[in-house]
């Protein structure tokens, strides 16, 4: 089972359950949620690193300038990730 629909307002969300595979990220519990969506701690199986997934609403997803600013979070969150001696920002 990968989880429940639970409808907030005219959106769906989906929550998943901790087991759940989603290709190669493995969900082993939920961080949080807020109005973009849900952020659940996975193991990503092919890497053997800990990741963070998220889950979009169903309104969100659909919506172009809602995604452009979910992209551009996850663009600034990999930025500020990214520590090498000879990276240049």
């Amino acid at each position: 089972m990968i989880g429940k629909v639970l409808y907030k307002g005219s959106a769906a969300v989906l929550t998943l359950t901790i087991g759940t595979k989603l290709g190669r990220y493995e969900i082993r519990s939920k961080v949080g949620e807020g109005g973009m969506g849900e952020v659940y701690l996975a193991q990503d199986t092919k890497l053997d690193r800990t990741v963070a997934v998220k889950v979009l609403p169903t309104d969100l997803a659909s919506d172009q300038n809602r995604m452009r600013r979910f992209v551009q979070e996850a663009h600034s969150a990999l930025a500020r990730s990214l520590s090498f001696r000879f990276l240049c920002s």
